[in-house]
């Protein structure tokens, strides 16, 4: 039973999407990389911390061989929105030269993040650089942002769950819910 001290600790939230929503997306998703990707020397790069698990379903469900990097960026630290300085605090550590490169976000709002790692991708001249997001938030966007795959779109909401936070808190929701501040 709740208390209406814990209601104040913890902020309300509303159900946007549930675990098996999420799992048969991610799994039509891993099925048409699979396709789209076969014959490739494929590294799929995940965006940390959010993309983790997102990543971790994702490459279960692509039935091919690959690697996989993480490289970790950051824009919001503790605040709700992006600060639109990003900081670079992880890079990666296989060699993307000649190879087919996917970098896997969690959600896509202002563009600016996969803006910057794919400008700094290319310059490891990977032989393909696309982009997998589970969200593609167009709400906030700033820049002309093309995304390859794209699990859900969703016009407003600040989300969390599924790998997804706030001030590094909620990730470990299987479900994804719009956290009402």
């Amino acid at each position: 039973m709740h208390t209406s001290q814990s209601k104040t600790i913890m902020p309300d939230k509303k159900l946007i999407f549930s675990k098996d929503q999420i799992q048969q997306r991610v799994q039509e998703i891993g099925r048409q990389i699979t396709k789209d990707y076969r014959d490739k020397k494929l590294i799929a790069i995940g965006i940390l911390n959010g993309a983790f698990i997102f990543l971790a379903d994702l490459v279960r469900n692509i039935d091919l061989p690959l690697e996989v990097d993480f490289v970790r960026v950051a824009s919001y630290g503790e605040q709700s929105t992006s600060s639109g300085t990003i900081t670079f605090t992880k890079d990666i550590e296989l060699d993307l030269g000649g190879k087919d490169v996917l970098l896997v976000e969690d959600i896509v709002d202002t563009g600016r993040t996969i803006d910057y790692l794919k400008k700094y991708f290319k310059k490891h001249n990977p032989n393909s650089l696309r982009v997998c997001a589970l969200i593609d938030k167009k709400e906030r966007r700033e820049l002309d942002i093309e995304l390859d795959y794209i699990g859900f779109e969703i016009s407003e909401g600040f989300l969390v769950g599924y790998g997804l936070d706030y001030g590094e808190q909620h990730r470990h929701y299987a479900d994804i819910y719009h956290l009402i501040l």
